[in-house]
């Protein structure tokens, strides 16, 4: 992209009127070209590999694919496609979730015209870009201990099911859990068998994705997009 070019934007958004407001204020500004728009984070990835845009502005909530799953998939795809978050969502896990997938920016829905102008602009030169309120957000969760981390994460965790998620995330087994923990394997089972239940997943991959998008794991563990845990027995 040359610097007299402009910036080629594709929009995510469920609602097809906030879609029409967002196009509309964006091309109202210089150097910016809306080129595609997308109902859900399926047809989103569809329309970046057939427009290959400069910067992608999504919303998180969204039907079949959501944005963070999106996210995840372009940055495996399009790894040099910066996205943008523009979404309602101000909770911790939204947040560190879109972060940790791959967004090079976050706006909340409340952001005027020139903001989001100004920060589409920016991802498109390679910043990162964060509305004020959610810059402190990020200072303030990453500032926590991990037991308080873990908490306000998956607040509807107990302190111990809260340090076997972390371990989870991680990739351990329940028996190497058990050994470091000091308690039966069993115990470790039924833990795990209680944080599914209270998180809505079905299968202990799909815990370990959702513990590791919120963030309890390392880089390291993060980097095992198996999400199984075998690796480590």
């Amino acid at each position: 992209m040359s610097p007299d070019d402009p910036v080629r934007v594709v929009i995510a958004d469920d609602h097809p009127m906030f879609r029409f407001g967002l196009r509309a204020a964006l091309e109202s500004a210089d150097g910016i070209e809306v080129v595609g728009e997308a109902n859900d984070g399926n047809e989103l990835l569809a329309v970046v590999e057939r427009s290959a845009p400069d910067v992608v502005l999504t919303d998180l909530a969204m039907p079949n694919l959501d944005g963070t799953a999106a996210i995840r998939r372009l940055q495996g795809g399009h790894s040099d496609t910066p996205v943008l978050v523009l979404t309602m969502h101000e909770d911790d896990e939204a947040l560190v979730g879109a972060l940790r997938a791959g967004a090079r920016g976050y706006l909340l829905k409340g952001a005027d015209r020139t903001e989001i102008v100004r920060a589409v602009l920016a991802v498109a030169s390679g910043s990162a870009v964060y509305g004020e309120a959610v810059a402190r957000r990020i200072s303030a969760f990453f500032a926590q201990p991990p037991s308080q981390y873990t908490a306000r994460v998956f607040p509807e965790l107990t302190d111990r099911e809260g340090e076997i998620l972390g371990f989870v995330a991680e990739g351990h087994s329940n028996h190497v859990i058990a050994q470091r923990l000091f308690v039966a394997e069993k115990t470790v089972r039924n833990h795990v068998s209680t944080i599914m239940n209270k998180l809505g997943t079905a299968t202990r991959a799909a815990t370990v994705a959702r513990a590791r998008d919120a963030g309890l794991a390392s880089p390291a563990a993060r980097d095992d997009t198996d999400g199984t845990g075998r690796a480590n027995g």
